[in-house]
């Protein structure tokens, strides 16, 4: 089944504990919320399973409508629906980052700057030494305890959230936390506004699931994001000029050297309403313009885009913000 109680907790770090390689080793958060409240994050760093190694991926200035969803800075705990338009994250369908970008990295060697604690300390650290920056931890809850001491920091009651990774596509072992959109994830708000987001996920993990139970599939096509996709979403106009409803598009590109025929392909929007294509074939190297519908949704104040195949496995995605969306008339361009 999945996460039992997902969400965000939002508060500020006030300190932090390395765990090593030892064992089942975690990067362990101490954080405290507006009114008082502590509570821990535990950051996997290792896995159970071989390769051990866990993927990240660092977004420096992250830019994605759903920071617009979130709670209030060090509001606390807030429990998220497991559903799109949100808060939610979904590190498949959301379009958070490119997922060929992620590089494993060891869990704490000697040395500087070269394993996860380094990497995850490089952002944290500068959390604690700021209390007006903001910190953003996804994922499930556990506690509150009230009879039980955290175990790291010694707060009474116990309590914190943990599964601060990918939880979906698990082997065998792990299937049963399985979901779509309950994804865990680190964001920080740094004081000048700017968006850091971490994302982590085990190697053994799958990046092509089932959109209503998460569990990994079978069919293996190129990873989104290689470079390998045969048809991507290029560009997009999502505020054309003059008053609703207005004509949004969608362009695409066939970067591979043969035609695609687009019969079962289909877009689909933030909230996944599907726009199915037209049922052409694009030639190599060109590009198709496809005009949208009034159901499928390119909001002014942000969104995301995906592409599906004909077995409805993502092939390719793309997010804009309000801030890029703002120019009445201008393409967004990918």
């Amino acid at each position: 089944m999945p996460l039992r109680d997902y969400g965000v907790l939002a508060a500020r770090a006030v300190a932090r504990v390395r765990e090593g390689a030892a064992g089942t080793p975690h990067y362990q958060i101490h954080l405290t919320d507006d009114a008082g409240t502590a509570y821990r994050a535990a950051i996997n760093v290792l896995s159970k399973e071989a390769p051990s190694e866990l993927l990240f991926v660092v977004v420096e200035d992250f830019r994605h409508p759903l920071t617009d969803s979130l709670p209030a800075a060090g509001s606390g705990w807030t429990a998220l629906a497991s559903q799109p338009g949100g808060a939610a994250l979904d590190y498949i369908r959301a379009n958070l980052f490119d997922p060929a970008t992620a590089r494993p990295l060891p869990p704490d060697v000697p040395g500087e700057d070269n394993d996860l604690a380094d990497l995850l300390d490089h952002y944290v650290q500068r959390a604690i030494g700021d209390p007006a920056a903001a910190v953003y931890v996804f994922g499930q809850r556990f506690g509150p305890e009230p009879d039980k001491p955290d175990k790291v920091f010694g707060f009474l009651p116990g309590n914190g959230v943990h599964d601060v990774h990918m939880n979906q596509g698990n082997s065998e072992e792990f299937r049963g936390d399985d979901g779509v959109w309950q994804d865990g994830g680190l964001l920080i708000r740094l004081p000048d506004g700017r968006w850091v987001a971490v994302f982590l996920a085990f190697q053994s993990q799958a990046w092509h699931t089932d959109d209503t139970t998460g569990h990994a599939l079978d069919t293996a096509p190129p990873l989104p994001g290689s470079g390998e996709e045969p048809l991507r979403i290029v560009a997009a106009l999502v505020n054309p000029p003059g008053p609703a409803p207005e004509a949004e598009t969608v362009t695409l590109l066939n970067a591979s050297p043969e035609p695609i025929v687009l019969d079962g392909w289909r877009l689909v929007d933030r909230d996944k309403t599907a726009l199915p294509l037209p049922a052409t074939t694009v030639a190599p190297g060109a590009v198709l313009v496809v005009s949208g519908n009034p159901a499928f949704q390119l909001g002014n104040r942000g969104g995301a885009i995906t592409l599906l195949d004909p077995a409805g496995l993502k092939v390719h995605g793309v997010t804009y913000t309000a801030d890029r969306a703002r120019r009445e008339g201008w393409t967004i361009v990918f």
